[in-house]
C-alpha cells in the first residue's frame, strides 16, 4: 500500500535496455542506427516511406511545407489537440479552422468536416487521441472529393490501427511522436513522417535537408548537393536514433504490456461509469488502440479538480490534458471555431488522465484503482454530485 511518503508518477519512458556504442556520439556511427528505425518502421508501417525527424512537430512542418501552405490558406482540425497540430500550418500562414470533437473517441467529429470546407481550404489534420482512430475512412473521402490534403497527427499512435491499418499511413503524410511520453520514445525528443505518396518522397527528402538535395547527393545520384529551396533542418540525430532502435525491437513487447495495464483500469473501474460517477475511453470496433492513455471524464470540472488534488495529496501523479487552442491567446489570433463547440471545451475541463507506463507495478496500479474507488464511495462525492 502508497503512502504520503511515496510518489507514483504520471510517465516514465521505457528504459533502453540496450548499450549505445560511443561511435553514436563522435559521428562515427554513419547513421547506422537511424538507417535501422527506418527499416524496422517501414517493415511496422506497410512498406512506406519514413523519414526520421528531430520531433513530430518537424514532421508536420515538413508537411505543411510538402503541401504547399500559403498565406490565407484554410486548414481544418479538432481545437483538441497540441499546440503544433496548429502551429505547423499557422507558421505557413494558414488560417486555422476549428471543428469540434465526438463525444465518444474525442477525435474530430467526421461529420462536421464537410461543412467547414471553402473554396480556401487546403487541408484537414486529423488527430488521433490517444491512440485511437479517427473514422479515416469518411474524412479520406471527404478530401478526395474536395481534392485537399489529409494529414494525420498520429503522434499517439504508433502501434495502432483503424481496421488493421497502421495510424499514419492512410492520410496522405503521417506524423508520429517519439517523444519520451510516449509509447515508444528516442530518448527526449524524436518523430517520423510517413509519406504516402511516392512522387512527394524526393521533394520530402529536400525539405528535410535544408532545402538541398544532400540524400540524393549521398546515395550517389548527383556529384554535390545544392540549395533547391525554402526549408529548415528537419533530421534526427544519431544519437536519438540509437535510442529509438532500441525501443523499436520491443514494440510489440512493449505495448502488449500497456494494453495489459489499461484494459485492468477499465475492468477496475467500469462500476463506477455503470453508476454514472465517470465517463471511461471508447473504442469503435474497427479501431485498434495502443494504449497510450487511460482517462475518465468527470461530470464537472469541480469534480475533475477535487479527485485531481484527492490523488495528488496520497502520492498519485494523475492530469489533466489539452486546453483548447481556439480559448488561448494565439488560437483568438489564428483561427476560429466553426459551428458550436458542444463537446471540445466541456470534456478539455473535465478528463483526468491516469498514470500508465509499462514498467507501472501491478502493486501501484492497485493502489491507484483502490484509492479512485474509495473517492467515489466516500459520502461527500454524493454531495458534490447532488449539489
Amino acid at each position: 500500500m502508497n503512502t504520503n511518503s511515496q510518489f507514483i508518477p504520471f510517465n516514465l519512458p521505457t528504459p533502453v535496455e540496450s548499450g549505445i556504442d560511443t561511435s553514436v556520439i563522435s559521428g562515427l556511427g554513419k547513421g547506422k542506427f537511424k538507417a535501422g528505425c527506418e527499416k524496422l518502421l517501414s517493415e511496422q508501417l506497410h512498406g512506406l516511406r519514413v523519414l526520421l525527424t528531430p520531433s513530430c512537430s518537424a514532421s508536420l512542418e515538413m508537411s505543411a511545407l510538402s503541401i504547399g501552405i500559403q498565406p490565407g490558406d484554410e486548414v481544418i482540425l479538432p481545437s483538441f489537440t497540441f499546440v503544433t497540430s496548429a502551429s505547423a500550418f499557422a507558421l505557413r500562414g494558414a488560417k486555422l479552422i476549428f471543428v469540434d470533437i465526438r463525444p465518444d473517441t474525442l477525435n474530430i467529429d467526421e461529420k462536421l468536416i464537410e461543412e467547414a470546407i471553402t473554396e480556401k481550404t487546403k487541408a484537414v489534420v486529423v488527430v488521433h487521441y490517444a491512440g485511437v482512430a479517427c473514422e479515416m475512412e469518411s474524412i479520406k473521402a471527404i478530401c478526395k472529393k474536395y481534392q485537399i490534403a489529409l494529414v494525420e497527427d498520429a503522434a499517439q499512435g504508433i502501434g495502432a490501427f483503424y481496421k488493421e491499418t497502421s495510424l499514419g499511413t492512410i492520410a496522405d503524410y503521417g506524423c508520429i511522436s517519439f517523444h519520451h511520453t510516449k509509447n515508444i520514445h528516442a530518448g527526449g525528443e524524436g518523430g517520423a513522417l510517413i509519406v504516402n505518396d511516392v512522387s512527394a518522397v524526393q521533394r520530402v527528402e529536400i525539405l528535410q535537408e535544408k532545402g538541398t538535395d544532400r540524400s540524393r547527393f549521398l546515395r550517389g545520384e548527383v556529384d554535390k548537393y545544392t540549395w533547391q529551396e525554402l526549408s529548415s533542418s528537419y533530421v534526427m540525430s544519431e544519437v536519438q536514433g540509437a535510442v529509438l532502435y532500441d525501443q523499436l525491437t520491443r514494440t510489440s513487447e512493449i505495448i502488449s504490456r500497456r494494453l495489459a495495464k489499461w484494459s485492468h483500469y477499465y475492468k477496475e473501474l467500469l462500476w463506477c461509469e455503470d453508476a454514472g460517477f465517470i465517463k471511461l475511453p471508447d473504442i469503435p470496433r474497427e479501431c485498434q488502440h495502443n494504449a497510450h492513455i487511460f482517462y475518465m471524464i468527470l461530470p464537472s470540472q469541480e469534480i475533475r479538480d477535487s479527485l485531481l488534488m484527492y490523488l495528488k495529496g496520497i502520492g498519485i501523479e494523475a492530469t489533466t490534458h489539452y486546453v483548447p487552442l481556439h480559448t488561448s491567446p494565439a488560437g483568438r489570433k489564428y483561427s476560429r471555431f466553426f459551428g458550436k463547440d458542444q463537446h471540445t471545451t466541456r470534456i478539455a475541463n473535465s478528463l483526468l488522465r491516469l498514470p500508465l507506463y509499462d514498467s507501472l507495478p501491478e502493486s501501484e496500479q492497485s493502489y491507484i484503482i483502490s484509492s479512485i474507488n474509495m473517492y467515489f464511495k466516500d459520502k461527500r462525492f454524493f454531495i458534490k454530485m447532488m449539489a
